[in-house]
């Protein structure tokens, strides 16, 4: 069940200084002729803040340029950078210097600083500024472009205030790829001084600290930043981002934000793809080695608390580590969203909503926060909710096929139709199946109208040996050839396709013996095989490793596959008792066959063995109860 985030975020000037020999001019000449003056001045700031809105390259380093402005709100947001450089390769590091800008920027408690996802789909110079900033709930704007020509860099940005296009500040910057940092730092200070936010001695020196002397490492950093924030939360992105990270630090091991991002996430591949003790290894050492480094790095908190929360289980932890990194990084969206997460999943429903509501205020336009919250009501079987979030989404990412195949899941849900599933699958490129993910919706979807041929068709176009599922545990193809002779009704082809699934999905709990939705898909293979005793011991080990009253949302899947494995054994009480109580319960609710809803039960295949019950039939015919959360 992939239902968590897994994408990670001088003096005022209200008079600007202006050079003696104006100082001297007015002082000693007509009102008319400082007005003369002023208007030269105004006109070549105006001039050279052109030269920036036009991205135009240079070779010479400008002056910094400022304008008069009255006191004004302190929210800004840092637009995608232009990427200037004859190699589009270098689309990442134009991206990567925007996003240690917000960063930076992101250790000021004075200002408000919107997060990259949200600004991710603006363009770098839009014309339509005042509607941008009405979207984003800003009143500043910063632009900027990026040209990067070996080891030297060529950065133009400027502040504007949105609603009358008024230039606050601008500079450019020619600089060795070494100094980037000084010129992340400078840009922060000059816009926290452009808005008069006065920086506390901590955040200055926080801002001004430069995560590693070694350029090569910084750029390597950047390529995993760039992976890890991908919006589709693909297997392969994060292995590739994770191998960046590791690169960084073998040219730099002192670099503390990549070990905390390394670390990250080695969190994130334990808790969605592979939950083993070489991830939970690396995910701990990583986050401690960055908060060694760097004792009052943010991102080092953050990771620990991610540490603590997707492999551990410790929310208590999680949420200390977690509020040690807000104290830092006080406009970081992800801290925010993360806190909710550890909200919702230990069961405290209540103040998630209000949390992800809250930061929905602040920030209204990040994708990440809204397909979180979407997850939030899909789980709690508000239909409605969670379908304006997820089309929210997809109109900031509509690329994202993830979002548009889970969108159709959530029609399906709330309406009992396949049809968005199979059309939103029909939209994908051909051949488009990373992990497997397109294969897997097929062959669910088909199954689900009872197509096996259909279903036995994408798994035949399919090279891949193992797929993927909703819920991470990558199952062999043979498992999935069983179901769709199951539902041919040729079991003792099933029986055979099953056997030879069995070790590998046996693997996968002996790799992980503690990951309790591995067990659970293990029992329900044990079930299809006709094992009973082995098929409860598994069900139930699964139940005992992570229990409902623990974490809300695996706890739930679990239980799912337990009242799976009692319709299949026949065990009709048992099996209809608890999807019964699983109908009220939140995120009892998946992507997949491990999931109870009305829809669900009238039409999945897995619920066949208790389908001609009256006690089944009496739930189809009854409306969907509500879902109970505190």
């Amino acid at each position: 069940m992939r239902i968590d985030v897994a994408n990670f975020y001088g003096d005022g000037i209200g008079n600007p200084q202006v050079p003696k020999r104006f100082q001297i001019l007015q002082k000693h000449r007509a009102p008319i002729r400082s007005a003369v003056i002023a208007a030269v001045v105004v006109a070549s700031a105006l001039l050279a803040f052109q030269f920036a809105r036009t991205r135009k390259p240079a070779t010479a380093e400008l002056p910094k340029q400022t304008a008069p402005i009255a006191a004004q709100d302190k929210s800004v947001a840092v637009l995608p950078f232009e990427n200037l450089s004859s190699d589009k390769e270098n689309a990442f590091f134009a991206q990567g210097i925007q996003d240690e800008i917000i960063t930076t920027l992101s250790r000021i408690s004075g200002l408000r600083v919107i997060s990259r996802t949200s600004t991710a789909r603006y363009s770098s110079a839009p014309e339509n500024l005042p509607e941008i900033a009405r979207q984003l709930h800003v009143t500043n704007v910063l632009e900027g472009s990026v040209q990067k020509a070996g080891d030297r860099v060529h950065i133009n940005v400027q502040l504007i205030r949105a609603d009358n296009d008024a230039h606050l500040w601008a500079q450019s910057y020619d600089r060795q790829l070494t100094d980037i940092f000084r010129v992340e730092a400078e840009v922060a200070k000059s816009i926290a001084d452009s808005l008069q936010a006065t920086l506390s001695p901590q955040e200055k020196a926080r801002v001004e600290t430069k995560p590693t002397d070694n350029a090569d490492a910084y750029v390597l950093y950047l390529r995993g930043r760039d992976y890890q924030r991908r919006p589709d939360n693909l297997l392969q992105d994060f292995q590739t981002a994770i191998n960046f990270y590791d690169q960084a630090i073998k040219l730099d091991p002192k670099f503390a934000l990549a070990h905390a991002r390394l670390s990250a996430t080695a969190s994130v591949m334990y808790h969605f793809f592979e939950p083993t003790e070489n991830w939970k290894q690396k995910a701990d050492a990583e986050a401690l080695e960055s908060l060694r480094l760097q004792p009052n790095l943010g991102e080092g908190h953050l990771a620990l608390g991610l540490y603590h929360y997707y492999i551990e289980g410790d929310y208590d932890a999680a949420l200390r580590e977690l509020k040690l990194a807000a104290e830092v990084l006080p406009n970081d969206g992800d801290v925010g969203l993360y806190i909710a997460a550890v909200q919702r999943r230990r069961g405290d429903l209540t103040q998630a909503l209000a949390a992800y509501q809250h930061a929905e205020q602040i920030d209204p336009r990040n994708s990440v926060m809204l397909y979180d919250a979407s997850q939030t009501y899909f789980g709690l079987r508000d239909w409605r909710t969670a379908a304006e979030r997820m089309d929210r989404v997809l109109a900031l990412s509509p690329d994202s096929f993830n979002v548009k195949v889970q969108r159709g899941y959530i029609e399906f849900y709330w309406k009992g139709s396949t049809a968005p599933i199979k059309a939103a699958l029909q939209s994908l490129p051909p051949n488009f199946d990373p992990d497997g993910f397109a294969t897997f919706a097929r062959w669910d979807v088909s199954l689900m109208d009872r197509d096996a041929d259909a279903a036995e068709k994408a798994l035949v176009n399919c090279p891949l040996d193992t797929i993927t599922s909703q819920t991470g545990v990558a199952l062999p193809k043979s498992y999935l050839h069983a179901c769709v002779s199951l539902v041919r009704g040729d079991t003792a082809k099933a029986q055979t396709e099953f056997e030879a699934a069995r070790p590998a999905i046996e693997k996968l709990v002996k790799d992980s013996p503690e990951d309790g939705t591995r067990r659970a898909q293990l029992g329900l293979l044990y079930a299809f095989l006709g094992r009973k005793e082995d098929a409860l011991r598994e069900g139930k080990r699964a139940m005992e490793l992570k229990p409902i009253t623990h974490d809300v949302i695996e706890g739930a899947v679990i239980e799912v596959f337990y009242t799976l494995i009692c319709a299949r054994l026949e065990m009709a009480d048992e099996a209809i008792s608890r999807i019964e109580r699983l109908l009220t319960t939140p995120f009892a609710v998946d992507y997949d066959d491990a999931s109870i809803t009305l829809s669900d039960l009238r039409q999945r295949w897995e619920w066949d063995p208790v389908r001609k019950d009256p006690r089944f039939q009496k739930i189809l015919a009854s409306p969907e109860p509500k879902t109970i959360y505190k």
